[in-house]
């Protein structure tokens, strides 16, 4: 009986690689959604705590048979295990505790995206970057300006998330499944998000049919309000579920050759006449990052609060140096 050789036993896996930054709930769980696709040849989890991601990727992968995924999952601790990786994935920073806004988060988790984005520039150059660290758009434009990167390939992961959390409490109200919910969330990660309520729609109908102003102004700022309103009743930590499936889903789509109308954190370049900057604004993604930021009719006063927002967040931003 021959016996074969290694290379014969062993077949070329051209599947991409995906890295998640950060072991936290959040990153762990980005891990998983992204294995659980079978979309990867391997994702690596990445933390500076010894022990933590090779525990958590060991972890994951005895769960392969049960779930039925074929993705290789590893950890590291050092940020050279991002070379080959096609998709990078923020997460680590420090949480929000209550009390705290986003913005609070600014200096600390700003020294800790400086130092991945350094890593990243030197490790994956060509890969692309999916911030999820907050606050949102100063961690986004903080790592396009220390990778380098074109703009497609820094994307800020928020409006899938906000856009979501805006559907599910519509269906809260009885009146569709959230998947029958279409709306989409745009400016900020926060208080200044802009949902406009003129496209929102439940199977095509017109959501400001169904629910009277003053509930559907009290549900859009519930879901402006939600990452807090969740931070509020763990009393320790923060979201972690619907980030990570929002982050994954974000990378799954771009694996599979583009995506459906989403809405990201990217450099506006001048579109919607808003301030160039980063912020929330409709786009479809490709296997490269965002293929086009797409034009929406949006009515004078959704217009305006989108250029509003772009203002509070340019500032933000210059503030950051």
């Amino acid at each position: 009986m021959r016996v074969l050789g290694e290379s014969e036993t062993k077949t070329r896996d051209d599947r991409p690689r995906a890295a998640v930054i950060g072991a936290g709930h959040v990153g762990a769980m980005t891990a998983l959604r992204l294995a659980e696709t079978s979309l990867f040849s391997r994702v690596t989890l990445v933390d500076i705590i010894p022990g933590l991601a090779a525990g958590l990727a060991l972890d994951m992968w005895h769960s392969a048979s049960l779930r039925g995924f074929t993705t290789k999952i590893e950890g590291s601790t050092d940020l050279s295990a991002l070379e080959g990786a096609s998709y990078i994935i923020m997460t680590a920073g420090r949480p929000r505790q209550p009390g705290m806004s986003r913005t609070d988060l600014t200096g600390v988790n700003a020294e800790i995206v400086s130092g991945v984005a350094d890593g990243i520039r030197r490790y994956a150059p060509n890969s692309v970057a999916i911030v999820v660290t907050n606050p949102l758009e100063e961690m986004t434009h903080l790592m396009a300006r220390r990778t380098g990167f074109p703009s497609n390939r820094i994307i800020g992961m928020a409006g899938v998330l906000d856009s979501a959390r805006f559907c599910s409490l519509i269906a809260l109200e009885g009146i569709a499944r959230p998947q029958d919910v279409s709306a989409i969330a745009l400016g900020s990660h926060g208080t200044e998000m802009v949902i406009p309520l003129s496209l929102a729609t439940v199977r095509g109908r017109p959501l400001e049919e169904l629910i009277a102003k003053d509930r559907l102004a009290a549900i859009v700022e519930r879901a402006r309000d939600s990452g807090a309103e969740v931070v509020k009743l763990l009393q320790k930590g923060s979201a972690y579920f619907s980030p990570a499936e929002s982050a994954a889903s974000m990378v799954a789509a771009m694996v599979k050759g583009g995506s459906d109308l989403i809405a990201a954190c990217v450099q506006s370049a001048g579109a919607y006449g808003v301030e160039d900057t980063r912020i929330g604004l409709p786009v479809r993604l490709a296997t490269d990052g965002v293929k086009e930021i797409v034009k929406l009719p949006l009515r004078p006063d959704e217009q305006a609060a989108l250029a509003e927002a772009a203002r509070s967040i340019a500032k933000r931003i210059s503030e950051l140096g």
